[in-house]
């Protein structure tokens, strides 16, 4: 089993070599994209994914599956499958997330609540070739142990700071931050890759990449105008980018 998951990741991480050996980009992922013209936007700034949330019970940036589709159609046209197009989904059995990755057609999916038992195994059944994302909502110590049985099974670990145990339930896109020294013990746990997500910003992702290491970095409201209908902000993209070039040179 670990044999076939290294050999899945190996396409995705061979990229990222070649992004962060060339390019000298530290992996990022922009989420909450609504348009092609902002996917535009992440991917010439040097995103190495999207995220195109779905139907979720909070949170900001869902859009219709419809819009999902066009989007992921769109980047697959430009940029074939070397851009993660990566579907937000709050659907946990496991036929219900193959059906909204056929729908939507992307080739990443991100887990944003605890799947149903055999869940992944479907999914790998009806989409080999789809990676697997799971979020892991750091809410205290406990968050390592999940991380880390997830991580033997998904091809990625997202770090967020959603409550999912709170009466009033958030899946992401809360715009905190949580505990950085939980999300290190993570990074050192898992041996997969784990992207850092929850309140980053251009002013605060320098010191989140030092303080956990992360394989890459996750952001939505960090780079948005509330005042203006949560839009983009080309200005902050490109410092966030910008940041991320610089640590990655050294």
């Amino acid at each position: 089993m670990k044999g076939v998951l290294i050999t899945r990741m190996l396409p995705a991480l061979l990229f990222v070599w070649i992004l962060k050996e060339s390019l000298m980009k530290f992996p990022f992922k922009v989420c909450c994209i609504r348009s092609t013209a902002e996917a535009d936007m992440a991917i010439n700034a040097g995103a190495l994914a999207v995220g195109l949330v779905g139907e979720m019970p909070n949170g900001p940036g869902p859009i219709a599956d419809d819009q999902i589709k066009e989007i992921a159609a769109h980047l697959r046209g430009r940029d074939g499958d070397k851009v993660w197009t990566t579907l937000l989904t709050s659907q946990t059995e496991g036929d219900a997330i193959a059906d909204h990755i056929a729908e939507t057609g992307v080739n990443t999916v991100q887990i944003v609540d605890d799947p149903a038992p055999g869940a992944y195994a479907i999914i790998r059944k009806s989409h080999p070739n789809v990676r697997i994302m799971q979020v892991i909502h750091v809410e205290d110590e406990r968050a390592v142990d999940s991380a880390m049985k997830a991580g033997a099974v998904a091809d990625i670990i997202l770090l967020d700071s959603g409550k999912p145990s709170a009466p009033a339930r958030t899946l992401g896109g809360t715009g905190d931050v949580h505990d950085w020294t939980i999300s290190r013990k993570i990074v050192e746990a898992v041996k997969g890759p784990v992207f850092l997500a929850g309140g980053l910003n251009p002013e605060n992702v320098a010191e989140a990449v030092a303080a956990v290491r992360p394989f890459g970095v996750d952001i939505c409201s960090g780079l948005r105008d509330r005042d203006n209908d949560y839009a983009l902000v080309p200005k902050k993209l490109e410092a966030f980018a910008g940041v991320l070039a610089a640590d990655a040179r050294g």
